[in-house]
């Protein structure tokens, strides 16, 4: 893996290292403590280079004779409106892309209108971390360039701010989040030769050394527990099912718990259903929705949230062989539901059938929320910028939505109904695994999932299209986003951790 830069905080009277920079406002103002020498030579290059501050523009400059820097990065923020969290993270993300290489970097924390609070600071920081993320893993240095590893990043970046103590503060909390959406881009990245449902449950145990309890469920107690659904999606591959179980214990000991379900289909290939042969090499992705529930409990744990949360992962691989499901083979879900199954590549909702009755019916959360890599209909409905929102509950429907809007992490809210309840009723079983056609396809396998959670409060996010390649920004280059992580972490952070 590419490593990531050393983040440091210092005084802003601290000497400054390696390239410095220096954040402009609107029309390329400086801050009013900028040096003579650096308000001339920005003066003159903004005019040449026509750089007017906007937000996210750059101006690289070799450093004047009397400032002691290897060169000068100006960097726009200036907005018509007020900076949100996410643009610090693009800002710390422009910052690292464009001063890879250098052996150190100081960020000058002071705007125009004043200086950058610690939290955005950390921010920042974060988002620097997060554009050096690259998964180079398998790339040997006789693959690369000129047979030599080349530099993605700085080796420093430091923060030069007017409180270090509370910088630092606020960066681990930053940190945290930052390392749990790396650790889910990680999983999303693995290739599924090297990542199978014992590897998946192998890589959630070592959550431990975070104060995450952890527990295994292999095959025959998910026969004991009757979760014949999930079973069914694993019995066409060698590799055993496992069910994973998180537990962060942050609140008070007599709270209910919060909880997160995820899809965890190490590769799907459809089963007998198979897929057609193009892109399907991208369905190593498909446990996406798993990968961001472990990232959200190492975020939580990272950051000490004050918080008792579960999360619960099914880990299955959809393969195909003569044990293989049928189409029109019916199975029994841990709720006691028959489940017919018409296609067996409509998985991933067999797989959260018995996750989500296991956790309410064990936990009794006080709210579920699953995301999923669920149907390729939410990718045709909302390309690759949202992911699908179903909800049960208004308020948790909400508090999702604003979260979203707060992260960068965009969700939007598509119907629930009865009238599309109808479309998923079974002929020969209680219910079938996919609805009337390609119609509502995104729908019906919401409401599919809401047969098994039991009025709990509960949200179901589509992420196909958002949890694997999606577009690049500026603080992802990598083609697992992570998404969720953020998400779920402000979702927690504003409504419930204990004071």
């Amino acid at each position: 893996m590419a490593s990531l830069p050393s983040i440091e905080f210092v005084a802003q009277d601290a000497p400054a290292k390696g390239v410095v920079v220096v954040f402009s406002g609107k029309d390329a103002s400086l801050p009013a403590a900028t040096s003579e020498a650096i308000r001339s030579l920005v003066t003159r290059a903004a005019t040449i280079g026509k750089f007017k501050g906007k937000l996210l523009a750059t101006l690289d400059l070799v450093a004047p004779a009397d400032v002691d820097a290897d060169r000068l990065l100006i960097v726009g923020t200036h907005s018509d409106k007020e900076l949100a969290d996410e643009d610090w993270l693009k800002l710390g993300g422009v910052i690292a892309a464009q001063t890879k290489g250098a052996a150190a970097v100081t960020v000058r924390c002071d705007r125009t209108g004043g200086a950058v609070s610690a939290d955005e600071t950390a921010m920042m920081a974060a988002g620097a971390s997060l554009r050096a993320y690259d998964f180079d893993l398998y790339k040997t240095k006789s693959s690369r360039k000129n047979g030599e590893d080349e530099p993605t990043i700085a080796s420093t970046i430091t923060f030069s701010v007017a409180d270090v103590p509370a910088a630092k503060e606020a960066y681990t909390v930053q940190e945290a989040i930052a390392a749990g959406t790396m650790l889910a881009r990680d999983l999303v990245n693995e290739p599924a030769n090297v990542l199978g449902p014992v590897e998946f449950a192998e890589r959630i145990a070592a959550l431990s050394q975070q104060g995450v309890d952890v527990e295994i469920l292999g095959e025959s107690e998910l026969r004991a527990l009757k979760m014949d659904a999930l079973l069914g999606v694993a019995q066409g591959s060698p590799r055993p099912p496992r069910l994973a179980i998180m537990r962060w214990n942050g609140g008070p000991e007599d709270e209910a718990p919060i909880a997160f379900v995820g899809k965890g289909v190490v590769f799907d290939t459809g089963g007998i259903s198979i897929k057609p042969a193009g892109s399907m090499d991208e369905m190593k992705g498909d446990m996406g929705g798993a990968a961001a529930v472990v990232g959200v409990m190492r975020a939580l744990a990272g950051r000490a949230a004050r918080v008792n949360a579960i999360g619960i992962v099914g880990l299955v691989e959809n393969s195909v062989d003569g044990n293989a499901q049928r189409p029109g083979d019916i199975v029994t879900a841990m709720s006691g539901t028959t489940i017919e199954v018409l296609n067996t590549d409509a998985e991933g909702r067999l797989v959260l059938a018995d996750a989500l009755w296991y956790c309410q019916d064990r936990f009794k959360p006080k709210f579920m929320v699953n995301l999923a890599t669920l149907t390729g209909a939410i990718v045709v409905a909302l390309g690759n910028h949202h992911a699908g929102l179903f909800s049960n509950n208004d308020e948790l429907s909400d508090r999702l939505l604003a979260a979203g809007i707060g992260t960068g992490e965009k969700v939007w809210r598509l119907p629930l109904a009865p009238e599309y309840d109808k479309m998923i009723e079974g002929k020969f079983a209680d219910i079938k695994n996919i609805g009337g056609g390609r119609a509502a396809g995104a729908i019906t396998a919401a409401q599919f999932l809401q047969r098994f959670v039991n009025d709990v409060p509960w949200a179901h996010l589509d992420v196909a299209g958002t949890a694997m390649g999606s577009p690049a920004n500026e603080y992802n280059q990598s083609w697992a986003s992570g998404f969720g992580v953020r998400l779920l972490d402000r979702l927690v952070s504003d409504h419930y951790q204990a004071s």
